[in-house]
């Protein structure tokens, strides 16, 4: 059974993109598709890196613990908040903090808003930026919009039969990414 770490990556008060982490998770475990796990970056609480993780002198545990996690897991999936059109800062940080970790990982994408567009301006710069560091990125993407009206706080969808669909839909794209890569190896 394959591995697949969910990045929740807000750490501000009040976040609601934790709430879909939360129902990935639980969504993966239910179905048994893989095995997943939450990183939650506002658990971690790291400083701004002024270097990457293979050229740091003595990196934190905290910063080894994490880079494992990515580095082990068989797929990566990415959930963040839209950002006046961006993705949080603590995220890009953790990005460029590692570069061996993310090579040929497969990486889907899960945005999130308050709006009505779900996420989707922020695709584009993040498939970028993890696309320049050789990450797999999947093509198919996962917008939740208004996740105050789609998910509660504790990550269950108000339509769970809908929401189940796309997320089957999904998970299909990022398994056969995961698969094609792991035959690779």
């Amino acid at each position: 059974m394959y591995t697949i770490s969910i990045i929740s990556a807000s750490v501000r008060n009040g976040r609601k993109s934790n709430r879909v982490a939360i129902y990935f998770k639980n969504y993966i475990e239910e179905n048994k598709i893989a095995t997943p796990e939450i990183i939650d970056l506002d658990k971690y609480q790291f400083p701004v890196f002024n270097e990457r993780l293979k050229f740091l002198k003595t990196p934190s545990d905290s910063i080894l613990e994490f880079a494992g996690k990515i580095k082990s897991a068989d797929a990566v999936l990415i959930v963040t908040p839209e950002y006046n059109g961006g993705y949080p800062a603590a995220l890009k940080n953790l990005i460029d903090m590692l570069y061996d970790e993310w090579y040929h990982k497969p990486i889907g994408f899960i945005t999130v808003s308050s709006g009505a567009f779900g996420g989707s301006q922020v695709i584009t710069s993040l498939q970028f930026v993890l696309w320049k560091m050789k990450a797999l990125t999947v093509p198919a993407m996962f917008p939740v919009a208004k996740v105050e009206e789609t998910f509660d706080e504790n990550g269950k969808p108000l339509d769970k039969v809908t929401m189940d669909k796309r997320a089957a839909s999904f998970m299909k794209e990022v398994l056969w990414v995961t698969e094609a890569c792991a035959k690779m190896k």
